[in-house]
């Protein structure tokens, strides 16, 4: 029966999401143990959803999580989570999926009663709006990043690649970005060796006499919105898409800039550090 309140996917149910729990013996919550996709649809249509998914189980795989779920168990539990919350969007917003898969209670806690064994995995859905609200002008505008102090974590580390929950350095970079006079300041973050990176949940590209250029895969989340541009976008239109080490220096004199993430899909940068970017304004690129 359709209920008045979203439900959320948890571990092979569908339940109200003020329901879903897990313990605080959960390793996510020891160790920011916990894979995740965050996705997003079009005219109510999921966009990418098995790359997402895909790239969700390499993190399984690679982290040694026990998951016997199969990739098409979670895209079917994808879209039903999607069906059963559809009547209670507005026609004019999108569905925003947060699939997480944690490895569960750590082994010492394993003896407590009533407690779920084994991984557990969440899709819960909700209004793309609620990520988006209030962007529309950066799409004219553009957005300033700010080189942050707070580096990005290098794969030799703990790899980039795998998207996890591990993410305090994104939250500290964010609130240093925030701290900084003006608005609309987005976190940039330069790896050990000094080269951008990526931003705090988004990929970053600049444009320099007709190509397109972003930083190697190596110590960056691999978007999925970054690879859309660079194997499909750029190929449509003729581009050339190149992946390389960029300093500051190369952004400063860039003909143009942008980011890449999946609820917004792409937003041009104006300035670096309040410097403008080729002539400050969004490019035709």
């Amino acid at each position: 029966m359709k209920t008045q309140a979203r439900v959320v996917y948890f571990n092979g149910r569908l339940i109200p999401e003020t329901e879903a729990r897990i313990s605080i013996y959960d390793s996510a919550l020891m160790f920011g143990d916990m894979v995740f996709e965050m996705t997003r649809s079009f005219r109510k249509r999921q966009f990418k959803l098995r790359e997402h998914i895909d790239r969700l189980y390499a993190g399984i795989k690679i982290l040694r999580i026990p998951l016997a779920m199969t990739p098409e168990q979670m895209e079917q539990a994808c879209h039903e989570t999607v069906e059963a919350n559809e009547h209670l969007f507005a026609d004019d917003d999108e569905h925003r999926l947060m699939i997480d898969v944690s490895r569960g209670l750590l082994g010492i806690y394993e003896g407590i009663e009533g407690m779920h064994r084994g991984p557990n995995v969440i899709i819960a859905d909700f209004p793309l709006r609620w990520t988006v609200a209030g962007m529309s002008p950066l799409f004219e505008q553009g957005v300033n990043v700010v080189i942050t102090a707070q580096r990005a974590i290098p794969a030799s580390l703990l790899d980039p690649k795998i998207k996890n929950r591990s993410r305090v350095h994104y939250m500290m970079a964010n609130i240093e970005a925030s701290q900084i006079e003006g608005d609309n300041n987005w976190a940039l973050l330069l790896d050990p060796d000094g080269f951008i990176a990526e931003g705090t949940g988004d990929n970053f590209f600049i444009v320099k006499d007709g190509a397109v250029i972003t930083p190697e895969a190596r110590n960056i989340l691999r978007g999925v919105s970054r690879a859309y541009v660079i194997e499909e976008l750029c190929v449509d239109l003729g581009l050339p898409a190149i992946e390389t080490n960029i300093e500051p220096y190369d952004v400063y004199t860039a003909d143009e800039a942008f980011m890449t993430g999946t609820p917004f899909c792409m937003l041009p940068v104006t300035t670096l550090n309040g410097n403008p970017i080729g002539t400050g304004k969004v490019g035709p690129v």
